[in-house]
């Protein structure tokens, strides 16, 4: 008890705004869980096509870079937390509207896909500048890695307890309704809708201000902030993968959502306490460390998968890419946005300029990942897509490492030199 007290205490000396950012952002967390898995588990599901889902994340990633541009022109309107908090609130709303169609075709994944993607823009973006606007260099890893916690914690329990919940009420009678396993989801999106409203009530507490520039669309960058854009790709390319192929692979390998929130939940509840004590203690110096280790987690558990592809394979895959996922960001986010303090100084531009094509680099990467297991799965066998395009983008993720020191270094050396 005198350690979590100490580390409140520690939490109530930040910044009021960080707080309040790091509060909306936990609340959001028992939202999350329900966007990247359920949502995917529910359309395998109901059509049994582990392509309609690679394109309704596809369509998804369309919706986020849209919307990620026309943010840019709201900014100059309104407030960034106006737009924030609209993100939040799409983003379940889109839900509820998906689960409401009877038919899920390619135009009615298409266009939820887009609906979810346009909310997903709104949020991540203004996220992105909020938290590179209320933290420094010394501050990120705190605020990153007691995020990833909440982030874990909630990976744990919200797929554990939804898909308890789901298994149980099934084809059961409560208050004179029978429930199915449609009508469940439905009851998740709207307890996740009132989620992102009091989420939304908690932002309002923080006074955060716009970009003083409101110029934001450039087409040519400093080479350093080009070798950003390569590494935004090569994460791009697997988070494709990791918000749709463990629900797909668990679904048809393993068994239903209840065991989708186990296997979520034993790999969860250690990585929860080891990214917020590294988050906590770890030092700027130490991110590349945290970095490769993370990266090497995912490519052995990709190999498992490819070469098992069985339950075992599942479930140890699954294992690292929950480990592997919030070490990678623990990293990853410091080191992006300590690039955009450095190269906006040099091109005296608005830091959003910086997000917005940040998002594009995400996206050509995302795009590559999923019409390469697309492709693979039309063009060879959908087993053969789940079992090696992992493989295959995991491999290629791990040139991230060498180009993530270079971009340290090469950081270093611009911030020594301004020292001067």
């Amino acid at each position: 008890m005198n350690k979590l007290k100490k580390e409140y205490l520690f939490f109530k000396q930040q910044e009021p705004n960080m707080r309040t950012l790091l509060v909306t952002n936990m609340l959001y967390a028992l939202v999350l869980p329900i966007v990247e898995i359920f949502v995917g588990a529910y359309i395998m599901r109901n059509t049994s096509d582990p392509v309609m889902v690679a394109f309704y994340q596809l369509a998804m990633y369309i919706g986020i870079i849209t919307t990620s541009l026309v943010n840019g022109y709201l900014l100059k309107k309104y407030s960034v937390k106006t737009l924030y908090s609209a993100g939040i609130l799409v983003s379940g709303i889109s839900m509820f509207g998906m689960m409401t169609i009877k038919s899920l075709g390619f135009v009615e994944l298409g266009l939820a896909g887009f609906l979810m993607g346009a909310a997903s823009g709104f949020f991540w973006t203004n996220r992105y500048l909020l938290a590179l606007y209320n933290t420094n260099d010394n501050s990120r890893n705190y605020f990153f890695g007691l995020e990833s916690f909440f982030f874990s914690i909630t990976s744990i329990g919200v797929p554990l307890i939804i898909g308890a919940f789901i298994s149980q009420i099934d084809g059961k009678e409560v208050f004179g309704f029978l429930f199915n396993i449609n009508t469940s989801y439905c009851v998740v999106t709207m307890a996740a809708v009132v989620i992102t409203v009091i989420a939304c009530m908690t932002l309002w507490k923080g006074k955060f201000e716009n970009p003083k520039e409101t110029n934001f669309l450039y087409f040519r960058f400093n080479i350093l902030w080009k070798k950003m854009l390569w590494l935004a790709g090569l994460k791009g390319m697997v988070q494709g993968f990791l918000v749709t192929a463990p629900a797909i692979l668990v679904l048809k390998l393993v068994g239903d959502e209840g065991a989708l929130g186990l296997i979520q939940g034993v790999s969860g509840a250690l990585t929860a306490v080891l990214v917020y004590v590294l988050g906590r203690m770890a030092r700027p110096q130490d991110r590349l460390k945290i970095f490769v280790g993370g990266l090497i987690v995912f490519f052995v558990g990709t190999l498992f998968n490819g070469i098992l592809f069985s339950a075992t394979g599942v479930i140890l895959f699954v294992l690292c890419k929950v480990i592997f996922q919030p070490l990678f960001d623990l990293a990853y986010f410091p080191i992006m946005m300590r690039t955009i303090d450095a190269v906006a100084k040099i091109e005296n531009r608005n830091e959003y300029a910086y997000i917005l094509s940040h998002e594009f680099g995400l996206f050509l990467g995302r795009a590559f990942g999923l019409l390469l297991f697309i492709f693979l799965a039309y063009c060879v066998s959908q087993d053969f897509a789940l079992k090696y395009a992992l493989v295959i983008v995991a491999g290629l993720q791990l040139a991230a490492y060498p180009l993530a020191k270079n971009i340290t270094n090469q950081t270093d050396t611009i911030e020594h030199e301004n020292d001067k």
